[in-house]
């Protein structure tokens, strides 16, 4: 939230300068405040843990957040009860002719096949070309970033070897407002068989990158006018998320590695250690604070189309 303070203030310019959100006294008795309209495209298998954690997140801020969850209706899930999906989501059908201030598409489970082999990817595109024109900003989650930069950029998506799995020592590289009160080094936890290509990202005239790994590569990246932003790992992770995929996979007969810097001694029986969620949560205080409450329209009819620039 912004502070008030007097128009002359003389510390009111320097903390301008430094991206602090500050109105004078005057604006303040004259602004008009709703809501923040945020969609939340859930593309995951267990949506009430993914919609659990993204909310988590999303109140780590004292800004009034008004949520409307929306899932693919070319898809089926199978882990979701039927009455919670009618209960509280909307599918996109319903929501086309719609105005947000965000939006959030997260990652799928689906990586390992072909964009255009997955299922509901045609109305995916529908969804990607609707946050261009009516969402200010849009946060793109895991898969979604590689499905976004495909669809976007033509950026092309390589396999691992293995699994990527665990929590991963990322160095911030630029100082902006996304990135604002970030340490140095942080940690961000990453499950995934596959990425996007790092020098095709590099070359994209659209994109910068903010936050980098030398294991998992690009970690957190937007396009330049700050309206496209991309996460790579799940900040939203929480605790025992890795520890439960790692256990599904021995149970699968996958042979999994155990999780990078994840368990206390890499002891898979021993304690997690939680390294991510601090940043986690300042990213998205962040994210809703200076880039989308501060730039987005009042009145969301004014929206205008994100531009791609390849």
């Amino acid at each position: 939230m912004p502070v008030v303070i007097h128009r002359d203030l003389p510390a009111g310019k320097i903390l301008k300068s430094e991206g602090v959100f500050v109105i004078d006294d005057r604006r303040a008795k004259t602004q008009d405040i709703r809501p923040l309209r945020l969609g939340i495209l859930n593309l995951m298998p267990t949506k009430i843990t993914t919609e659990t954690q993204l909310l988590r997140l999303i109140s780590n801020t004292p800004l009034q957040v008004e949520i409307q969850l929306i899932r693919p209706v070319s898809h089926e899930s199978k882990n979701t009860s039927r009455e919670h999906l009618e209960k509280f989501y909307r599918n996109f059908d319903e929501i086309r002719n719609q105005s947000f201030d965000a939006f959030i598409i997260t990652g799928a489970p689906v990586e390992r096949l072909n964009f255009e082999d997955v299922d509901y990817w045609e109305e995916l595109g529908e969804v990607f070309d609707f946050v261009r024109k009516n969402s200010y900003s849009t946060l793109f989650i895991c898969w979604a970033v590689q499905a976004a930069l495909y669809y976007y950029y033509g950026i092309e998506k390589r396999d691992y070897p293995e699994k990527l799995c665990g929590v991963f020592p990322t160095k911030t590289l630029q100082s902006t407002l996304l990135t604002k009160g970030f340490d140095d080094e942080f940690y961000l936890p990453h499950s995934r068989y596959t990425f996007s290509d790092v020098k095709q990202i590099q070359q994209a005239k659209d994109l910068e990158i903010l936050c980098a790994s030398e294991v998992t590569g690009p970690s957190v990246f937007q396009s330049k006018d700050e309206r496209f932003l991309f996460l790579t790992g799940h900040g939203e992770y929480d605790p025992d998320t890795l520890k439960k995929e790692y256990e599904r996979d021995l149970i699968k007969g996958l042979e999994p590695k155990i999780p990078s810097n994840y368990f206390e001694k890499d002891n898979p029986k021993g304690p997690i250690i939680n390294r991510w969620m601090a940043h986690s949560n300042l990213l998205f205080s962040n994210w809703l604070n200076y880039l989308v409450y501060q730039k987005t329209p009042y009145d969301l009819r004014q929206l205008t189309e994100k531009k791609i620039s390849n």
